[in-house]
């Protein structure tokens, strides 16, 4: 249909529309049509309907006599005061809602309607009625939230009603305020309805979902949010969804690829009420312990998600539902992602830096990267808004549209409920305010005039008591030097591994679980692995507290240990990572739930039992064996082959012969799909017979830290002995240099993950001029390095 035909109509139906069409229908069924006309041929699920044009949406403010007196209205209001935006809103809304449909447009609404039923052979068919302004879901302003959704509408005059609060939604109080700052004339944009067949995931799950990472921008996972019921439940905050990542290019060559499942807390959900809309209804324990989508869903969901952001050739914000009665996955919407998505071109480097002296008093879900100051301003309900002062932080139980007027003025947010896709976290990134969300208890911790910093850097958010000082550093990343050296990452974190990806890196030479361990299993793995034979009840209810979801503790760690590899490993795809064994030492065991019951005392830990030792003891074997099925998850199901594995303080080459042979009992062969095993370079001994440790494995990285300690018999634990040396002793820069020269004639691959280049440029230069093949920074210190080195070069 050509476009000046269509301006015509009144009503077009989805397979009429195209994403063209956005002055028509607006954004939102501009792209349910262009989904409906091109993707259902892909098998992607699309719901039909129908959209009242903005050539309807004149024609009622014209019949209705209403236009004047908006623009009249509109000239006396001032969009920063919230009594004129309130009065504004009540006077626009009203008009609107007093108003009476034109005969022609009312006989056209109820005549396709009754052909939408026909469409699904349902008389009165239930149906969401949704607003879609025709300067909403742009590339650069999304309107989330602004307009409101009408949903469990059955029946004419149930609709024509829906259909008229939409209309009137357009003058809410937030949509003037969003639309003021975004430099939308009022009176120029006009307001589609779309009428869209229900589908029925009160039965069953429905949610969100990203084709990037919302936090980092990484482009190579779909981010997907799901909750029992109906959807709306995610954006209002009102619970914590399971969340799931999807890495993209493992997915495309048929691997299960979900790298990350996070079990959310779903206690309550949306249902269908007995008359229209929706209500609130409990969750069961037994449900509330399971993820609301199954494997096989998940990874449907992100297939039709890697289509639609082909078809659009630009990274899209989803929502989907499952329809509880035929058990069908659908599309409900598709909105360009309007953060990174315009980021993509970025020349500048952007990093945070903070040294809390203290603990946080609050913890939750960072949302962004940036840090925020301010004192607090505890607000109950949004009621009590107008209390609010710019600058100050808000606290709330969580947020809805409805506080989007004083959510601009923040210099940070926090709230007790919400994910990542929440209202709060949307809105926030919008603003490039930081937000911390899922706190479960900042209302009751945090009181109004209280200063705190809001850190949202370090992966997690966190809440400081008063004002902690930060710094921020920028490089400009379109005049980087180039150096013969690869450098690489150390990575800890894998909350933080999407964001450092972003640095100029060759990969990661030193992945450690240990962060992996304490932050995200926090068990010891043997008392997972004989946890039916624990008979501590107390222990045993802790323990069941953390593994909230896994009957299979064996498993839960497994699980654990896997995804957050296999973040790290996504991350640098196909660059490759380099992860290390555990290598706790006995007192660091024994800190984990259930660790006093396996680790034995021991006077110096830091020489100990630890590393390659431990790994064929009978009595840890089984722990190492479960971190292998993890490694081997990680690389043969999710498809990450770029991860290696590098075994930690091998003293002896038996001792590396008898870990080599258990890796490949449990499926960790070395060469195979491209396996490699490397050793840590951390005991004076593996210098010294590096030519029969480098028959065993494919290179050495060396440890500087351990191997300064040992080559000068000091304990890096003991403050007392701690300047006598570092790294850039001559003994140990000679132990070094023999490490490099060996592997370099063995043609095996030589690196460093100590600590001594991300602390001394010095040394890092002498480790570039003996020709080591690759340096491993700590993140913070990739850039500096970078320069450092090339200034010293010239």
């Amino acid at each position: 249909m050509e476009t000046a035909d269509k301006e015509k109509k009144q009503i077009l139906w989805f397979e009429e529309i195209i994403k063209k069409d956005v002055p028509l229908v607006g954004g939102k069924n501009a792209s349910l049509g262009e989904m409906f006309s091109k993707l259902t041929s892909l098998g992607i699920n699309i719901p039909n309907g129908f959209a009242l044009t903005s050539t309807a949406f004149w024609n009622y403010l014209q019949y209705n006599k209403i236009d004047r007196e908006l623009a009249d209205l509109f000239k006396k209001l001032d969009y920063k005061n919230l009594d004129s935006l309130k009065e504004t809103s009540r006077k626009a809304r009203g008009l609107v809602l007093k108003g009476k449909f034109p005969k022609d447009l009312e006989q056209e609404i109820l005549a396709d309607y009754q052909k939408l039923g026909d469409y699904y052979k349902q008389k009165n068919i239930v149906v969401a009625v949704r607003s879609s302004a025709t300067a909403e879901d742009l590339a650069d302003a999304s309107f989330a939230g602004q307009h409101e959704t009408y949903l469990n509408v059955y029946g004419k005059e149930a609709l024509l009603s829906a259909i008229k609060k939409c209309l009137s939604s357009l003058y809410l109080e937030r949509a003037f305020v969003y639309r003021a700052e975004k430099g939308f004339d009022h009176l120029k944009v006009a307001l589609s309805v779309g009428v869209q067949k229900m589908i029925r995931s009160d039965l069953a799950s429905a949610g969100i979902m990203f084709t990037l990472d919302t936090e980092s921008g990484f482009r190579d996972v779909i981010s997907i949010s799901s909750i029992y019921g109906v959807g709306e439940l995610i954006v209002k905050g009102r619970i914590t969804s399971d969340q799931f990542y999807v890495f993209k290019p493992t997915l495309k060559l048929g691997k299960k690829a979900i790298i990350v499942k996070t079990l959310g807390r779903k206690e309550k959900k949306y249902v269908y009420a007995k008359t229209i809309g929706l209500k609130e209804a409990s969750v069961a324990v037994k449900d509330q312990a399971k993820f609301s989508l199954t494997d096989e869903e998940v990874l449907q969901l992100s297939r039709w998600a890697c289509q639609i952001e082909e078809h659009y050739q630009n990274p899209q914000d989803i929502e989907w539902a499952k329809d509880g009665k035929t058990k069908e996955l659908f599309i409900v919407q598709s909105r360009p992602e309007t953060i990174h998505s315009l980021q993509n071109n970025a020349q500048e480097y952007q990093e945070y830096e903070i040294k809390p002296q203290a603990e946080p008093i609050v913890n939750g879900i960072a949302v962004g990267n940036k840090i925020g100051q301010g004192k607090v301003r505890v607000i109950p309900n949004v009621a009590q808004i107008s209390q609010f002062k710019s600058g100050e932080v808000l606290v709330a139980n969580m947020t809805d549209p409805d506080w989007m007027p004083i959510m601009r003025m923040a210099s940070a947010i926090i709230t007790n409920e919400g994910s990542k896709t929440c209202h709060a976290a949307i809105v926030s990134r919008e603003l490039g305010v930081p937000c911390v969300v899922g706190t479960k208890n900042a209302t009751k911790f945090l009181k109004t005039g209280q200063e705190v910093t809001v850190d949202c850097s370090q992966g997690s958010g966190r809440i400081y008591a008063g004002k902690v000082p930060f710094a921020i550093k920028k490089y400009d990343l379109k005049n980087l030097p180039h150096l013969d050296t690869k450098i690489m990452l150390n990575v800890g974190a894998p909350d933080l591994a999407f964001k450092a990806s972003f640095l100029p890196n060759s990969g990661v030479g030193l992945a450690r679980v240990e962060f992996i361990f304490a932050d995200k299993i926090k068990v010891h793995p043997l008392a997972l692995y004989n946890f039916e034979k624990i008979k501590d009840k107390k222990l045993k209810n802790r323990i069941n507290e953390l593994t909230f979801g896994y009957k299979d503790k064996k498993d839960f760690f497994v699980s654990k240990l896997a995804e957050g590899v296999a973040q790290i490993g996504a991350a640098f795809y196909p660059k490759p990572v380099i992860v290390r064994f555990s290598d706790f030492k006995t007192n660091e065991y024994k800190a984990l739930v259930g660790g006093t019951a396996y680790e034995p005392e021991e006077s110096n830990p830091m020489i100990g039992w630890r590393g390659a030792s431990r790994y064929y003891d009978e009595n840890f074997r089984p722990a190492f064996e479960m971190e292998c099925q993890a490694i081997k998850r990680v690389r043969e199901e999710f498809g990450l082959t770029n991860v290696w594995t590098m075994i930690p303080f091998c003293r002896t080459v038996e001792e590396g012969k008898k870990v080599v042979e258990i890796m490949a009992e449990n499926g960790l062969e070395k060469g195979k799909d491209g396996l490699q095993i490397m050793v840590m370079c951390e005991i004076p001994a593996n210098v010294i017979l590096a030519e029969q440790f480098l028959e065993v494995f494919d290179g050495m990285s060396i440890g500087s830290n351990d191997l300064t300690q040992l080559t000068l018999g000091l304990d890096r634990d003991s403050g007392l002995v701690a300047r006598i040396g570092n790294e850039q002793n001559e003994a140990v820069k000679e132990l070094i240099r023999r490490t490099i020269k060996i592997c370099k004639e063995k043609g095996k691959y030589c690196g460093i993950c100590g600590q001594g280049p991300s602390d001394y440029v010095e040394f890092a230069d002498f480790l570039m001029k003996e020709g080591i093949e690759s340096m491993s920074l700590n993140p913070d210190s990739v850039m500096k390095t970078i320069f450092s080195l090339s200034n010293l070069k010239k």
